[in-house]
C-alpha cells in the first residue's frame, strides 16, 4: 500500500513494489500481519511522526508479524521458518514481504497465535513501560483515558493486576460498556459534559493518569490528580497533547513521567509484552481486521473513533 501525497485515507492506494532482497545481515519475512497505530494516520494526514520522514511516494507503516522465508548473506539460515514480529524502522510495513536486519526480529512464543502477537508489538511495550515508569501501588486510584484502545485496554489490565483501582475513560456508550470486562471499576464517557465530576462523586482524587487524549480531557485528568500524583501520556487520539507544563505540574505537587527508554529496554518490553501473553496474563483485544487492500478503509475507521482495541491488517 502506497501514500503518493498526504491527506484523507483515500490516499492509500495498493501498487506494485519490486520484490524485496534481504542483503548481508538481514532477513525477508513473508508478513501475515500488520499493526496499525494511531500515530500512522497523523502521519498519512499530514506527515506528522517520531520517524524521519522519507520522501513520497512511501510504504507506511511500522510493526509486523509473520514467518521469516529467507535470509542474506552472514544471517543464520537456522532463522528461515522462525515466528517472529518487528518494527520495520518507521515505514514499510503495510506490505506482503518486509526486509528488515536478522537482529530485529523478536520470536513469538509458542502457543501464541501471530495475530495476538502482532497486536501487542506495540502497544504492548508500551503499556508495560508506562506501567513499570508509574511505580504503580496496590490502592492506587488510576485513571486511563482511552481505555477501550490498543493501549489504553491492556494499561486496565495490568493496573488491574497491580491491585489499583481502575478508572476507564473511554468514548461512547458501547466503549464504556466493555471496560469492566478488562477489569475497570468504574466506566466513564468523557464525551459526557461533567465527566470529571462523575469521577470526583465515585472516587475522589487519582493518583495516576494515563493520559491517551490529551487536549481538554487529558487537562481536565490533570486536575483530577492528588497531591503526589503522577501523569504519564501515551497518546494524543485529540489530535493535541495536553500541554501541562512542569511548573504547573509542580504547583500541585505533581510528577510528569516521560519514559526514554533505549532501543535494549524497548525490545526487553516486546520480549516481556510476549511472555504475558503466551501465558494468558495479557489479552490483547483485537476489535477489527481489514485485508491490505483495505487500508485506508482501516484508516477510516480509526478516524471516525469508530475503533476498539488493535486494528490489524490480515494478509494470510
Amino acid at each position: 500500500m502506497w501514500l503518493r501525497e498526504f491527506g484523507g485515507p483515500e490516499m492509500l492506494v495498493p501498487g506494485p513494489a519490486p520484490d524485496p532482497v534481504p542483503g548481508p545481515g538481514q532477513v525477508l519475512i513473508d508478513v501475515a500481519h500488520v499493526n496499525i497505530t494511531f500515530v500512522e494516520t497523523l502521519f498519512r494526514a499530514t506527515g506528522f511522526g517520531p520517524f524521519p520522514s522519507a520522501p513520497l511516494p512511501v510504504i507506511p507503516g511500522n510493526g509486523v508479524g509473520g514467518v521469516i522465508g529467507a535470509v542474506g548473506p552472514d544471517a543464520d539460515p537456522g532463522l528461515v521458518g522462525r515466528r517472529v514480529v518487528t518494527s520495520t524502522g518507521g515505514s514499510g510495513a503495510y506490505a506482503e514481504q518486509v526486509v528488515v536486519d536478522a537482529t530485529a526480529p523478536v520470536p513469538v512464543p509458542e502457543g501464541l497465535p501471530l495475530d495476538e502477537a502482532v497486536a501487542v508489538l506495540a502497544d504492548g511495550r508500551t503499556a508495560l513501560m508506562l506501567t513499570d515508569a508509574a511505580g504503580l501501588r496496590a490502592g492506587d486510584r488510576v485513571l486511563v483515558e482511552a481505555a477501550a484502545g490498543g493501549v489504553g485496554s491492556l494499561l486496565v489490565q495490568l493496573a488491574g493486576a497491580a491491585g489499583t483501582r481502575v478508572i476507564g475513560l473511554a468514548g461512547g456508550a458501547r466503549k464504556v460498556a466493555l471496560l469492566p470486562r478488562w477489569g475497570a471499576q468504574v466506566a466513564v464517557d468523557y464525551l459526557k459534559p461533567n465527566w470529571a465530576d462523575r469521577v470526583r462523586a465515585e472516587i475522589g482524587g487519582v493518583d495516576v493518569v494515563f493520559d491517551g487524549v490529551g487536549g481538554t480531557v487529558g487537562r481536565a485528568a490533570f486536575e483530577l490528580l492528588d497531591p503526589g500524583g503522577r501523569m504519564l501520556s501515551f497518546g494524543l487520539a485529540s489530535g493535541e497533547w495536553a500541554d501541562i507544563s512542569e511548573e504547573t505540574a509542580a504547583e500541585r505537587g505533581v510528577t510528569l513521567i516521560r519514559p526514554t527508554p533505549t532501543p535494549q529496554q524497548l525490545r526487553a518490553y516486546t520480549e516481556r509484552a510476549l511472555a504475558e501473553a503466551a501465558a494468558g496474563r495479557l489479552r490483547a483485544v483485537i476489535g477489527q481486521r481489514f485485508p491490505l487492500e483495505r487500508a485506508a478503509d482501516a484508516h477510516a475507521a480509526i478516524g471516525s473513533r469508530a475503533t476498539v482495541g488493535k486494528t490489524l491488517l490480515d494478509l494470510r
